[in-house]
């Protein structure tokens, strides 16, 4: 089933680089007491993620705090090495965005947003999504219908709508 506006978030172990190398984060740790932007995407370094989706919370995280928004985390079913290097490279770490890996794919099947499309080389990824978190419950889920746009799921969007 497919997590959507009013449920809670499952917890999931998810991956960060951590000056010592990679370090598991909870979900839930992430989430409790706190008010959250989660975004997902099919790939770092992948042309919408890298042009368009990550650049629109790099752009949007002054107005997200604004809003009393406490962290903003971007989910990829990418090793916690590539994730690293790809805040780095679009800015988003500078910004003070998270880049969590989910190597394994496990809160992105928990939560029914798995895809896979094997021309590509795409297998077991994240649909592109943005979502508000407070206190672990969504409050607001937004999920692009066409592969390859960032109409929804972008910063500006989310924001119209909160």
């Amino acid at each position: 089933m497919t997590i959507s506006q009013g449920d809670t978030l499952p917890d999931a172990t998810l991956v960060q680089m951590g000056p010592d190398g990679p370090q598991p984060v909870q979900m839930a740790d992430k989430l409790k007491g706190r008010k959250v932007v989660v975004f997902a995407v099919p790939g770092a370094y992948t042309p919408t993620c890298d042009s368009a989706h990550v650049p629109s919370f790099v752009r949007t995280k002054d107005q997200f705090d604004a809003k009393g928004v406490n962290e903003i985390i971007c989910v990829s079913c990418n090793d916690p090495f590539v994730m690293a290097a790809w805040g780095e490279s679009t800015g988003a770490t500078a910004a003070g965005i998270t880049m969590l890996a989910d190597a394994n794919s496990a809160f992105t099947k928990a939560i029914g947003m798995e895809f896979s499309a094997e021309p590509a080389g795409l297998i077991s990824r994240s649909k592109r999504y943005a979502m508000l978190v407070d206190d672990g419950k969504v409050t607001l889920f937004q999920a692009e219908v066409q592969p390859g746009v960032c109409d929804m799921s972008g910063g500006e969007a989310l924001l119209d709508n909160m």
